[in-house]
C-alpha cells in the first residue's frame, strides 16, 4: 500500500486521534492544568510508538518534559528532525468560544468549506505537529520512509521555552540532523501555498504602577493624588509617535533594513488589502509610517499592549482611586534584535518615563531571538517541491510577524536552518476565542511531509 492510498484508508481514524489530542487541556501557562500538560505529553509518546519509533522517551525538565522518539533506517541516509510543541495557549475568555474550548467540533467555513476542527491548539500547535506523526506512520506502513527521523516535541513552547535551550545544549549530538522541519507557520492561502522564510523575535514585559499605599475614594481624593491607571495609559501612550514609531532610546540601532529590492520581492505576494480590512471588520489598517501591511508585520518591530488592568471592574459602580494599576506589553522584534538588550532599554525607558507621583517597576517574563532562513538551502528546495507535488503550485517565500524563538537557538547550537513548513492560515484564530485548522489543511500537510522526505533524500544525493 502507497503512503496516499494508507493516509486514504486511515483517515477517520488519524483524525479522531488528533480530536482526542485536542480534548486534553495542556495549558502550560496555568497551573490547575499541570496534569493535563502531562497527560498530553504521555499521549505524544505513546502516538510515537504506535506509529514506529525505536525509541521513545518523555525527557523531564525543570518544568514540562520534551519527547522524544526516533527511527534509523540507514546511518548514511540523511536524518530530518522534527520539533513540534503539545502545551497550548489559555482558553480565556471561555465564553468567547462558540463551542468549548477542549471539545473539539468541526464545521465548515468560508476558508475550510471541507470544514475545520474548532478547538484550542488546533492549528496551535497540536494540528500540526501530529502531522508529521501520521506521515511518519504512513511511510513506515509503506514501507517508504525515505530517511531517518527523530522527534522532539516539547512542553512549554506557549511559555518561553525556558528549558528547551538546557536540553538541545546537553543533547546536541543525540539531536543532529540534516535538516530540521517545523510546523507552527501559516501559509497564504490554500491556493498560494507558502514557506516563511522570516519569524519576529519578542520581549514580553510586564509593569506594575503603584500610587497612595492603599486605594482612595475618588471623591475625597480625585485630582490631589496621582491615578495610576491615568499615569500608565499615558506612559504606554508616549511610548509611539503620530507615525507609530517606537519612542524607546535605541530600539531601533541594530534593526536590519531590507533593500529596496527585498522590500519590493516581499509585497509581490498575494495581498488584498480591502480582503483584509473586511475578514477583520475593520475600516482602516494601522501601523507605522512608510510601510505597507505585509512590511509592518514581517520586517517592522511593534510594540503593543496585551493586556491593562486595574481598580475596580465589577458589576456596577465603586468610585476607587485605585493603589495599583498594570499591564502586559510585548514587543516583536526583527534582526538583528536581541531581546536581553531590547527588555533593558524598556525598563530604563519605562522608569524614566514614571512621574514622582508614582513608583514603578518592570518584569521581563520571556522573549526569543528574530530568525531568517535560508530559501535556498537543500531542505528548502525539498520543501518547495513537496508543496508543488501536493498543492499543485510553486511555495512562495513570505515573513511572518510571530515568534519562534527556539528557531535562532537551532540555528546556532544544531547548525541547521529549520524549514519552516507551516499549513495554517492566517484566519485560523491562533491565540483567540475560535481557534480552528482545516480538515483539507491537516491531510494535505499530511502528504507533503511524506513527499518531503523522498525529495529530501533525492536532492541530498543519498
Amino acid at each position: 500500500m502507497s503512503v496516499a492510498a494508507f493516509i486514504a484508508s486511515n483517515k477517520d481514524r488519524f483524525l479522531n486521534e488528533l480530536l482526542d489530542l485536542l480534548r486534553i487541556p495542556s495549558v502550560s501557562a496555568d497551573p490547575k492544568f499541570k496534569n493535563d500538560v502531562f497527560a498530553a505529553a504521555q499521549f505524544v509518546k505513546e502516538s510515537l510508538e504506535k506509529a514506529g519509533a525505536d525509541v521513545t522517551e518523555i525527557c523531564e525538565t525543570a518544568g514540562y518534559p520534551i519527547v522524544y522518539g526516533e527511527k534509523i533506517i540507514d546511518p548514511a541516509l540523511p536524518t530530518v528532525l522534527v520539533y513540534g510543541h503539545y502545551d497550548v495557549q489559555p482558553a480565556d475568555p471561555y465564553e468567547l468560544w462558540d463551542s468549548p474550548p477542549f471539545d473539539p467540533v468541526i464545521k465548515k467555513t468560508s476558508n475550510h468549506p471541507e470544514g475545520a476542527i474548532f478547538a484550542r491548539g488546533s492549528a496551535d500547535d497540536k494540528g500540526q505537529f501530529y502531522m508529521h506523526i501520521k506521515a511518519f506512520e504512513a511511510m513506515m506502513a509503506s514501507g517508504e520512509l525515505a530517511c531517518n527521523v527523530k522527534f522532539m516535541i516539547e512542553g512549554e513552547e506557549e511559555v518561553g521555552s525556558d528549558n528547551l535551550d538546557k536540553f538541545v545544549l546537553a543533547n546536541k549530538e543525540r539531536l543532529k540532523a540534516d535538516v530540521i522541519l517545523i510546523s507552527d507557520t501559516h501559509m497564504i492561502s490554500m491556493q498560494d501555498p507558502s514557506i516563511t522564510v522570516g519569524l519576529r523575535g519578542m520581549a514580553y514585559m510586564e509593569v506594575e504602577v503603584t500610587g497612595s499605599n492603599r486605594d482612595l475614594h475618588s471623591g475625597t481624593y480625585g485630582g490631589a493624588v496621582a491615578n495610576p491607571i491615568n499615569v500608565l495609559c499615558k506612559m504606554i501612550a508616549s511610548m509611539k509617535d503620530e507615525n507609530e514609531h517606537i519612542t524607546i532610546p535605541g530600539f531601533y540601532e541594530k534593526v536590519q533594513e531590507l533593500t529596496e529590492q527585498q522590500r519590493q520581492r516581499l509585497n509581490e505576494a498575494p495581498f488584498d488589502l480591502n480582503e483584509y480590512k473586511g475578514k477583520l471588520d475593520i475600516e482602516d489598517v494601522h501601523g507605522e509610517k512608510g510601510y505597507t501591511t505585509i512590511e509592518r508585520v514581517g520586517i517592522r518591530p511593534t510594540l503593543d499592549v496585551n493586556g491593562i488592568w486595574g481598580g475596580y471592574t465589577g458589576e456596577g459602580a465603586k468610585t476607587v482611586l485605585p493603589s495599583k494599576a498594570y499591564a502586559k506589553i510585548s514587543m516583536r522584534l526583527v534582526p538583528d534584535q536581541d531581546w536581553h538588550e531590547i527588555a533593558q532599554l524598556f525598563e530604563a525607558h519605562f522608569k524614566a518615563i514614571a512621574p514622582k507621583s508614582v513608583k514603578v517597576k518592570v518584569k521581563a517574563h520571556h522573549g526569543g531571538a528574530p530568525a531568517v532562513v535560508s530559501d535556498s538551502s537543500v531542505g528548502y528546495q525539498a520543501a518547495e517541491a513537496a508543496m508543488e507535488e501536493t498543492f499543485g503550485k510553486r511555495p512562495i517565500p513570505t515573513r511572518e510577524g510571530g515568534s519562534i524563538p527556539i528557531v535562532a537557538l537551532f540555528q546556532k547550537e544544531l547548525g541547521s536552518d529549520p524549514i519552516l513548513f507551516g499549513f495554517g492560515l492566517d484566519t485560523d484564530a491562533l491565540h483567540s476565542p475560535n481557534e480552528h485548522y482545516g480538515v483539507k489543511n491537516y491531510f494535505i500537510g499530511i502528504e507533503t511531509i511524506a513527499a518531503f522526505f523522498r525529495h529530501f533524500r533525492s536532492l541530498s544525493g543519498k
